[in-house]
């Protein structure tokens, strides 16, 4: 069988038998793959400390007729979140990216789009401050995804929210007006809806350097966290973990 190269982001592993693991990539070739690397827990020539998730690394595997999994050959680590401190809300941070882009992703499906945003967000992350860098990939993501709704007009009755009060709804897609909020629903600032509007017109890059402290944008996170937990149907361990986070 030939052997695939490609750049990847190691997203998960699990302990497999004695010494091998099982690994989730998402691989900028052919999206996420997930495989086997043989005794992955002995052989430091082959993986090494390339296997720590949200590694970068340039991975070597290939394909088993008739089984699901791929065998993982080899990996060259590119980049490791390990080459700078690693504190709890970072650890946190860096968990939540992996988290959503292994729920997010369908396997076998190339998304460069996601695979250069991710790029971009680790490199954010390389410093102690977390907030921005989670806010902009849980942004984008969303959008990526085809999850995110208009955020200038009311998804009942159509009206323009830019300068007014909006709210937002746990199971309700979009952002509704005064009038028609639903009862126990939760306001988005302005503010924070001017702050998404930045964020797609520039890189995260644009953002580095400025103060964010964990209130900044807080509603804005939140709605995307619900919407997206609402699309796939399930709690995102980690965002909880960033709640608890003290700022």
């Amino acid at each position: 069988m030939t052997l695939k190269e490609s750049e990847a982001i190691v997203l998960r592993t699990y302990p497999l038998r004695e010494a091998d693991l099982l690994v989730t990539l998402f691989t900028r070739a052919e999206g996420k793959v997930r495989g086997v690397a043989r005794s992955a827990k002995k052989s430091k020539r082959r993986f090494g400390g390339a296997l720590e998730p949200l590694t970068y690394v340039r991975a070597f595997y290939e394909d088993r007729e008739r089984q699901e999994l791929a065998r993982l050959d080899s990996c060259e680590v590119l980049e490791s979140p390990l080459a700078t401190e690693v504190t709890y809300p970072r650890a946190v941070a860096l968990a939540h990216v992996a988290e959503l882009l292994d729920e997010l992703l369908p396997d076998r499906e190339a998304n460069d789009a996601a695979f250069r945003l991710a790029l971009s967000v680790l490199a954010g992350l390389r410093g102690p401050d977390v907030w921005m860098p989670v806010t902009y990939f849980e942004l984008w993501m969303t959008r990526l995804m085809g999850y995110l709704p208009d955020l200038g007009e009311c998804m009942v009755c159509g009206r323009t929210l830019n300068g007014s009060r909006a709210f937002f709804h746990a199971l309700t897609d979009g952002l509704m007006c005064t009038e028609d909020k639903r009862l126990a629903s939760s306001e988005i600032s302005a503010e924070s809806r001017a702050l998404a509007a930045r964020m797609f017109r520039a890189p995260v890059e644009g953002f580095a350097g400025t103060p964010w402290p964990q209130k900044q944008g807080s509603d804005l996170r939140k709605f995307l966290i619900q919407t997206l937990q609402r699309h796939i149907e399930k709690k995102l361990v980690t965002a909880g973990m960033l709640e608890k986070i003290s700022s």
